[in-house]
């Protein structure tokens, strides 16, 4: 079942890696610019048809994918008649929305997925069913059973247990009336919260401890829901970015110094993979549990690859995006002097700093790898 997770991980990741470079791909071509390859994978070529002008296939190494826009930079040879489609060629404007689609189809795709898990699969919440009563409380001595559910309180209907309970801690110790569900009997009781001390204070309580499971939430709760975790997963993927040269000198400790792996430290694509197989793989969960963690890590690995992406350092899209900002500054001090447009950025004057970001990015790889497959991340699933 491990082995089954990691393979899913890897389907996923790929079909992300697509979904990124149809939103470069799609951009494009409404702007007019010419495509002329669309591979998954690096290497080898394995596959290939030609549609159109674009050439789609896959590649041997399946590290990834790109979109092959032609006229990157000015030095790029258009063919003859179509020098005005080069990517450098179109305002900066279109070339944001381009270099940007492929992490908001990231966005995107995380948002899909969390919708899927409120509505489809369930997240964990308290449910409305008993799984202890204490002895001596309210519900004890009013006949509440473990395995009862309750329906309502005070005749309003629970659909939410972790905000309904708030009826039986606002209570004020006046007793509740409850309808119980108990096998294929409904019941009514009333019940009598008693005044007991839960960490350190005083709340009204019945003394049952409901249990825990996966709940699926109507369309419209999914979406707003849906909307709150990714903007939670957005949030958390910036922070985790700002921390990360913070981070590095405890991964090495932890790679090279047999220190304890930290769960919520660095982790790589491997070390996803791994969580990913342990999820699918887990005795503790149930079928629809395992799902659920599956889509979520997935769901949040889209949100930070997306984020990661923007980032305004070369070779990444947003460090394009920031030439292109550049570009569009230039043109506006230009435009208050009085002078015509300059020529747009050649980002093969910016090389060198490429190629330190690259290295650098590169090291870091390396590190989580060897991280990832000496001393993994054990989740306990």
């Amino acid at each position: 079942m491990q082995m089954l997770g990691i393979l899913a991980f890897v389907l996923a990741l790929l079909f992300s890696v697509m979904i990124h470079e149809f939103g470069h791909y799609v951009t494009a071509k409404r702007y007019g610019m010419k495509v002329s390859e669309f591979f998954l994978g690096f290497g080898a070529r394995i596959w290939s048809t030609q549609r159109g002008e674009t050439e789609f296939g896959i590649k041997a190494i399946p590290a990834g994918g790109y979109c092959k826009i032609e006229g990157m930079i000015p030095t790029d040879t258009m063919p003859v008649g179509e020098e005005d489609r080069a990517f450098y060629r179109a305002s900066s404007g279109r070339k944001l929305i381009v270099l940007g689609a492929g992490s908001f189809l990231h966005f995107v795709l995380g948002y899909v997925l969390i919708f899927i898990l409120f509505a489809g699969v369930g997240v964990n919440q308290l449910l409305p069913t008993i799984s202890q009563v204490s002895p001596k409380s309210g519900a004890a001595a009013a006949g509440l059973q473990p395995g009862d559910e309750v329906l309502s309180i005070n005749g309003v209907k629970v659909t939410d247990w972790y905000n309904d309970v708030k009826v039986i801690r606002n209570s004020g110790g006046k007793s509740l009336a409850l309808e119980i569900k108990r096998g294929a009997e409904t019941l009514s009781i009333i019940a009598t919260p008693t005044l007991e001390k839960v960490d350190g204070k005083p709340r009204w309580i019945l003394g049952i401890i409901n249990n825990v499971g996966l709940k699926r939430t109507n369309p419209i709760t999914s979406f707003k829901s849906s909307a709150l975790v990714t903007r939670d997963f957005i949030y958390a993927s910036v922070k985790s970015l700002g921390q990360l040269p913070s981070k590095i000198p405890s991964l090495w400790g932890q790679s090279v110094g047999g220190e304890k792996r930290d769960a919520n430290g660095l982790v790589g694509v491997v070390g996803v993979a791994r969580a990913s197989g342990q999820a699918i793989g887990s005795g503790k969960l149930s079928p629809a549990e395992r799902l659920a963690t599956f889509i979520l890590i997935i769901a949040s690995l889209n949100i930070f690859v997306g984020i990661f992406n923007l980032l305004p350092l070369l070779p990444l899209d947003g460090g394009h995006m920031a030439v292109a900002i550049a570009d569009e500054i230039r043109a506006f001090f230009a435009r208050l002097r009085g002078r015509p447009r300059p020529a747009a950025i050649d980002v093969t004057i910016l090389t060198p700093v490429t190629m330190v970001v690259f290295v650098l990015l590169a090291a870091l790889t390396l590190l989580l790898l060897f991280a990832d497959i000496v001393n993994p991340v054990n989740l306990n699933l």
